[in-house]
């Protein structure tokens, strides 16, 4: 009998160490974008198996200089990298998650979504040409709401961001003042006066919060998580409709993800009566030959393990997990690219 029970504790003490020994820590940095879907992930991934995942969420450019500098298993952007570029630096790159950027205020006494506006007086708005709030330009889009006589404040990121890039894609495809002045880039020179940045997603949040007559934009989970109003926007079909879930969907629906050359595609402004205009993906960057390949390999295996049961995490926060036919692709033809 003491023997049986010296055997089984020693056994137990040699499987833990096992388990120990055979867990890996993957690292990731870049976009905060999906940074409160990544973390959701991380955790209920740990708990499942052990391994842990490090995300640094720094921003898309910063995400992209850290993959190129090899210090982390992989980089995350939300301005995805070109097809070009990918055989350039001997990488493969794939949607992880998508989600929506919004437009956040901070009106007292104008509550979540009761203002409305089109594309391109929200870009007006942003470069600075509508400075006060009860201008006629969103009165006329607003019948019935009273504006107060405060100055527009425009809150934006101070860092290289996929977010900005999304944002200011949107702008550009429905206002050519914006194009023409602005453009679309990850970091841009903001024209608006009176304006302040924040570093990532959750900075530019904070900004909104704490200034009254303030104009943002954010991933939507940080406007939920901040008790942020936003703003309901015009889409392609000329349907004013909130961020959701559903309109996220509705926006998604027309990627053809197994066309798109490194799967490289921007879902700003598409077709569908329900679809939000400035819906996007986030994305993975990884080499096609790791430094480390047991990591690289761990890798994988995190994502393949959100892609299977993390559906259920990404709705609760608001995101769009990717369908399964993209899933599918990626599994055949970009994960079977890196030599692990």
């Amino acid at each position: 009998m003491r023997k049986s029970l010296i055997k089984s504790v020693i056994g137990a003490a040699v499987l833990a160490f096992g388990l120990n020994a055979a867990a890996i820590d993957i690292t990731g940095a870049g976009a905060s974008f999906p940074y409160p879907i990544y973390a959701k992930w991380a955790e209920a991934y740990k708990a499942a198996t052990g391994n842990s995942l490090n995300y640094q969420s720094i921003g898309s450019s910063g995400g992209i200089k850290q993959i190129r500098a090899k210090t982390v298993d992989f980089g995350a952007t939300d301005d995805p990298i070109s097809a070009a570029d990918l055989d350039k630096d001997g990488m493969v790159q794939f949607p992880a998650i998508m989600g929506g950027v919004v437009a956040i205020y901070n009106l007292p006494g104008i509550e979540n979504g009761k203002i409305r506006l089109t594309g391109s007086v929200l870009a007006d708005m942003f470069m600075g040409w509508i400075v006060n709030w009860n201008d006629p330009a969103i009165a006329a889009l607003n019948p019935g709401v009273k504006f107060p006589d405060l100055t527009i404040t425009v809150s934006h990121r101070a860092d290289g961001s996929g977010t900005t890039k999304v944002f200011t894609d949107y702008l550009s495809k429905l206002s050519p003042r914006w194009k023409e002045k602005v453009g679309s880039n990850a970091s841009v020179q903001w024209p608006a006066a009176a304006s302040i940045g924040g570093k990532g997603n959750a900075g530019v949040a904070a900004n909104v919060s704490k200034v009254r007559g303030a104009l943002g934009y954010v991933e939507f989970a940080y406007a939920k998580q901040n008790k942020l109003p936003v703003i309901s926007l015009q889409n392609a079909a000329g349907q004013y409709v909130m961020p959701d879930d559903e309109t996220f969907a509705a926006a998604a629906a027309n990627a053809d993800w197994a066309k798109a050359p490194g799967m490289a595609l921007m879902l700003t402004n598409q077709p569908g009566a329900k679809s939000w205009p400035i819906t996007a993906a986030s994305f993975i960057v990884m080499y096609k030959q790791p430094t480390n390949a047991a990591t690289s390999k761990a890798t994988i295996a995190f994502f393949d393990w959100a892609f299977k049961n993390g559906a259920k995490m990404a709705a609760d926060l608001e995101f769009v997990p990717m369908p399964a036919a993209a899933t599918d692709f990626i599994r055949k033809s970009v994960w079977t690219q890196v030599k692990n």
